[in-house]
């Protein structure tokens, strides 16, 4: 990608660029916590997104997707976003960057990525860190790494439109080679814990499906726990969110939530253990624990968060099923997206083989693998 960029660069502005790169993330356990202000624990993957820049001496920014081949500029004192359109995570971090007193001039830039289309990886959090990585770079601006996380979280909900959380740009932006990040979404704060995986590799394994609910029902899942939140306050005054209470409270949160309600609490509490529970079993190398945790994790979102679907519940039964896998589970959203899976390295052609074949007779279409590896966050080259 890094010569492909260079000579894209070339090819079209005859100036030599600054090249950054970010990377996407995966999140090894905590999923739909963030939005309570729980815990997760994601880490950098290999796969990410370049990005090519210079300055150009005029208030335009002209930019080039190398992925799409598409061509587009905007003028930093008329920025509007354009419905759908990747440019907008450049023109959302100009702005941000403009809003907090950066003086950000014209530029010319190359955009690309290895990041699988689908995947759960972020791709999105990559593109918007990477952007704000370069900018910062070339106009010496030295934003601090959080901050770049925030502008692009922010960056998100105002020009894309996804109001998503803070741990995608974060993992992005503060990720180490062979350490996960284990994160504490309300202040913004985290802790390195080595991955030390010996015989096992991490293998994603991508339904290749979206289902249609997942917008919704992300937005419902929310609602309901805000809602318990609200139930809660009379008997624990004290809690902000769900992340303030303990697998010790589960029983009278049973008793004081509606049916409809507790199971979706209850993921949420649990799972905010679980990432602890993770992050001390892989401290102390019990990668048999932490496939466990993975498993249970998984069970929970289906069960009780429900938002699983067919193609990743079958997927996480089958691999469980080999003694060769500690752990699987479903990582990101929901209704689509990829398995996680603990897999032992010289099973690993294996694996993909059962999974392959079992998959395609189940659901007439083949899923993608995509081997990860915890790696490095933004970055100049």
């Amino acid at each position: 990608m890094h010569p492909l960029l260079l000579s894209t660069f070339h090819s079209n502005f005859s100036s030599s660029p600054l090249i950054a790169f970010a990377p996407g993330r995966i999140n090894l356990i905590g999923e739909h916590t963030d939005y309570q202000e729980g815990f997760v624990f994601p880490a950098a993957v290999k796969q990410g997104i370049w990005v090519a820049i210079q300055k150009n001496d005029s208030p335009t920014c002209r930019l080039i997707s190398a992925d799409f081949g598409q061509e587009f500029s905007f003028d930093l004192d008329s920025l509007s976003p354009k419905k759908g359109h990747w440019a907008n995570y450049a023109m959302g971090m100009c702005a941000l960057m403009k809003q907090s007193g950066y003086e950000v001039m014209g530029f010319d830039m190359v955009i690309g990525g290895n990041i699988p289309v689908g995947s759960g990886l972020s791709s999105s959090a990559a593109l918007s860190v990477g952007i704000g990585t370069a900018i910062s770079a070339l106009f010496d601006f030295n934003i601090p790494k959080k901050n770049l996380a925030l502008y692009a979280q922010k960056s998100e909900h105002l020009y894309a439109g996804v109001k998503c959380g803070i741990m995608d740009p974060y993992a992005s932006a503060f990720g180490v080679e062979g350490k996960a990040l284990l994160l504490d979404c309300r202040s913004n704060t985290h802790r390195e814990i080595p991955v030390q995986l010996g015989d096992y590799f991490l293998m994603l394994v991508n339904t290749k499906v979206k289902h249609t609910l997942a917008d919704t029902a992300y937005n419902k899942r929310r609602e309901a726990c805000e809602e318990s939140v609200k139930i809660l306050q009379a008997e624990f005054p004290d809690i902000k969110t769900l992340r303030d209470l303990s697998v010790a409270d589960l029983e009278k949160v049973e008793l004081l939530l509606p049916e409809s309600l507790f199971p979706k609490a209850k993921h949420i509490i649990t799972e905010c253990a679980r990432v602890h529970k993770a992050a001390k079993a892989l401290q102390s190398g019990d990668l048999i624990t932490f496939g466990r945790l993975l498993d249970a994790s998984h069970t929970s979102l289906s069960q009780d968060f429900e938002v699983s679907c067919p193609e990743l519940d079958f997927l996480a039964q089958m691999a469980t099923s080999m003694p060769e896998v500690l752990g699987s589970r479903m990582m990101g959203g929901g209704f689509g997206g990829c398995t996680i899976n603990l897999v032992r390295t010289d099973f690993l052609e294996k694996f993909k083989s059962h999974i392959q074949i079992g998959y395609e007779k189940r659901f007439l279409k083949s899923p993608e693998f995509i081997p990860v590896e915890v790696s490095e966050g933004a970055r100049i080259l």
